[in-house]
């Protein structure tokens, strides 16, 4: 299709909407309060696509019309074509869009017919109207509830508007979804949402809501005491004191055995509810139907296993309706917390979170070490650190700084990282995974000492955050947290910052120890995953110096659906009597002995100061390998790739043959086209020509030689081309014009054939020293001559 006829095609559906759909929407009662039409709703950010060091981003996803029952509530989509095309043509994309949006309507139309489908019912109908907002409602509650009169006033009851943040349309779906599941009655509920997608934003929304209108698990005449729960200190204090704020006095901190009653926002650790030798449990102050709701943070771990002290609070307080929260879907280790409660009511996984452009993609560098590629032997007879003799035997990546610590291969690692960042961005906030907190604090040490010149002026430009350092490093942490704190930069651990650290700038990930559990690798690499455009924060880069990522990455269940957990009860025939939930298979163990030697891969210090392992501070060792993954197109897949590699099957997937390349790039118009097509795909010309080595051949002949294996041509040698066989052009202008003509070229022979557009060439030097804009025109005889004079000669360097 041609420019002129996308233009009249888009001015046609512009007009069907303008004169045909809005009036009949209207008719149909959309523009009455509080129902409401939104017009071209863009509903995701579009999905980053990363080459280089450089991201851009692909067209966000829209549509024609959103209709809301009420500001809270989106209930149908409707797709519009031109007047000239039938309605149907819009269907499959309205549906493909109220099936992301979590809708049960979807509408199509060209103005004059309207087709419906109902995901209800899968009936697809045709209409003389649109339905009323009041129609709408009726049948949605009627599939899906809730069906009480008084449930439906408070399932409206609206989310608290927060400054700066506009809710995304998946934490609408799970707001949605679980406040109308509580009001229908379901008393055990699960959400799966990726890390960085905003859990908690959601639970505070839920809790609102319920809150707000009244709701409480007894109907009695009071507001409901709701009950959140984490494991992590960070995981408490950051709801209670960030997004749960607005609560106000209604919230409460239960810890060191205090116990309120009045207040009804309640937060607490596990760890703080149960009891030990000198405290009864707290918990049991508290009667069993305390609680209306009790919200489960990481539910994946606190209310995993069925003989917890943690199930047992649970247990305890089973009257209360009970939300479990977490980014993992399921696996071995999560398996009980699915059994648990049930199968997720809505999921939003790391892989569409990627896809929308709501989450950062990544890149892993695959780094080895001589030692982690060949294995590591002690000498006969060789002595550790406290002059103990090692034991002989062939110590590979998993025994590194578990039974043996290597000082040399640490120094390697914190040297290759150091230079990673010299050649990146010093000051990119990274967080470096170790064994144990022996290991962080020995890879501190090497990286302080490798980057002295900036420790001298931040002397906190690398720390150790562990459970050792206590409230001095959660004072490094929350720093590093800080979005306008320089420092710390650089942070090493072990466990403690697997999960619940909200960094969104953290840009590296780096992998220095042996991750076994796919469960923590995936709350270990979602410290990267937030997107901040106004910080330059589109991507995150993954540094595995033992292999971890490659191998987990390429579990087929890494970031796939959550499997159905079913709970079955057979009789003493072997039938199955009870199925609570549809089964999927469970994951094969593939980790070997990883999983055997060491477990899930926590490391626990001994309670006794004895040295567990040998200490080994000689010998030499170097990087072997430096390989790069990126996501393929589909976001599925890591796969090697080299950006030239990249652009080149890129640009072919664009054009069929040099002929067609070459022809889309002579004129300015199609050639900014061409730019921009590959700019969306993540490729630039600039970085394109450094990453090939020839930042002098004309962009053309790069593209061409990347693509087509054409010789590339630089650009004085295209110049001095066009001067020797186009003469005559020159001859029919002025003296002045020609100078005009020579400074252009000799600007893009410097700079490139960005140096052509017209009027920004002509106003800085030497063009300017001609006049302004005006007076150079006049020069050509106006200025149109003179930007037929200018694309004439950008045709001619082209010719050939």
């Amino acid at each position: 299709m041609d420019v002129r006829n996308f233009s009249l095609l888009v001015a046609n559906e512009a007009d069907t909407c303008r004169k045909y759909v809005v009036p009949r929407l209207q008719a149909a009662g959309w523009e009455e309060t509080p129902h409401s039409i939104h017009e071209q709703c863009h509903f995701t950010a579009g999905r980053i696509v990363v080459t280089g060091r450089s991201a851009t981003r692909q067209r966000q996803k829209r549509a024609d019309y959103l209709l809301r029952y009420t500001r809270d509530l989106p209930i149908a989509v409707v797709e519009t074509k031109a007047d000239y095309k039938s309605p149907r043509d819009g269907l499959q994309q309205a549906r493909e869009y109220a099936e992301t949006l979590g809708l049960t309507f979807a509408y199509a139309t060209n103005g004059e017919g309207i087709v419906e489908f109902d995901f209800s019912s899968g009936i697809e109908s045709e209409l003389d109207t649109f339905p009323s907002p009041a129609d709408l409602w009726r049948r949605l509650r009627a599939a899906h509830g809730p069906t009480d009169e008084a449930a439906s006033e408070r399932f409206l009851e609206p989310s608290l508007s927060v400054p700066g943040k506009t809710p995304r349309y998946y934490q609408e779906i799970a707001v949605n979804r679980c406040v109308g599941a509580v009001l229908s009655g379901k008393r055990r509920v699960l959400i799966t949402m990726a890390t960085g997608t905003g859990k908690t934003f959601v639970a505070f929304q839920i809790c609102w809501r319920l809150w707000k209108s009244g709701w409480n698990r007894a109907g009695a005449a009071r507001k409901p005491r709701i009950l959140y729960l984490a494991d992590r200190k960070v995981l408490v204090d950051d709801p209670k004191d960030k997004d749960f704020a607005s609560f106000g006095d209604a919230r409460w901190r239960i810890e060191d055995g205090v116990v309120k009653k009045g207040r009804e926002i309640y937060f607490a650790l596990y760890q703080s509810l149960t009891g030990d030798a000198t405290r009864p449990a707290v918990y049991r102050q508290y009667a069993p139907d305390f609680f209306d709701l009790i919200i489960v943070d990481e539910c994946h771990r606190g209310s995993a296993r069925a003989d917890s002290q943690w199930r047992e609070i649970l247990n305890y307080f089973e009257p209360a309706y009970q939300l479990g929260m977490t980014a993992t879907p399921i696996r071995d280790e999560t398996r009980d917390s699915y059994l648990y409660f049930g199968n997720p009511l809505y999921t939003y996984s790391l892989r569409q979170g990627i896809e929308d452009g709501f989450l950062a993609p990544y890149r892993v560098h695959r780094v080895v070490t001589t030692w982690d590629a060949a294995g590591w032997r002690p000498t006969k007879g060789e002595l550790d650190r406290y002059g103990r003799e090692v034991p002989d035997a062939e110590y590979q990546t998993k025994d590194f700084e578990r039974v043996v610590s290597l000082r040399a291969r640490t120094e390697a690692v914190a040297r290759h990282l150091t230079n990673y960042l010299k050649a990146t961005n010093r000051y990119a906030k990274t967080i470096v995974f170790c064994v144990d907190q022996e290991h962080a604090s020995e890879m501190r040490a090497a990286l302080n000492n490798l980057n002295a010149d900036l420790v001298q002026k931040y002397p906190d430009y690398v720390c150790r955050v562990t459970s050792d350092e206590g409230d001095i490093g959660a004072g490094h942490l929350s720093r590093f947290q800080e979005l306008e704190t320089t420092t710390p930069v650089i942070l090493t651990t072990s466990q403690l910052l697997t999960t619940g650290v909200d960094a969104p700038l953290v840009k590296n990930i780096v992998l220095v120890r042996v991750i076994g559990s796919l469960v923590e690798f995936k709350q270990i690499i979602g410290r990267g995953t937030r997107v901040r455009d106004d910080y330059d924060k589109f991507f995150f880069d993954i540094l595995d110096y033992t292999g971890t990522a490659t191998r987990l990455f390429a579990d087929p269940d890494f970031d796939g659906e959550p499997a159905f957990a079913s709970d079955e009860e057979i009789d003493a025939a072997g039938n199955v009597t009870k199925m609570s939930y549809s089964d999927g298979e469970a994951p094969p163990n593939d980790l070997d002995d990883i999983e055997t030697t060491y477990g899930s891969g926590v490391i626990v210090d001994p309670p006794n100061p004895e040295r567990r392992k040998f200490y080994v501070d000689g010998g030499q060792v170097t990087i072997a390998a430096h390989l790069v993954y990126e996501l393929d197109d589909a976001g599925k897949q890591l796969r090697v790739v080299q950006l030239t590699d990249y652009a080149g099957e890129k640009i072919r997937t664009l054009y069929r043959s040099v002929d067609e390349l070459r022809n889309a790039w002579r004129t300015s118009a199609t050639r900014d086209d061409l730019i921009s097509s590959l700019a969306e795909r993540g490729v630039d010309i600039d970085s394109l020509a450094a990453a090939a080595k020839l930042p002098d051949a004309d962009p053309l002949d790069l593209l061409c030689h990347l693509a087509f294996g054409a010789a590339p041509t630089s650009r004085r040698e295209r110049v001095a081309q066009l001067r020797r066989q186009r003469q005559t052009f020159f001859d029919q202008y002025g003296p002045e014009a020609r100078e005009i003509l020579d400074e252009l070229l000799q600007k893009y022979t410097d700079h490139g054939v960005a140096q052509f557009s017209l009027p920004e060439a002509l106003e800085v030097p030497p063009l300017s020293g001609h006049g302004n804009v005006g007076e150079i025109a006049a020069r050509f005889g106006g200025p149109e001559k003179l930007r037929e004079a200018v694309e004439r000669l950008q045709s001619l360097l082209y010719v050939n």
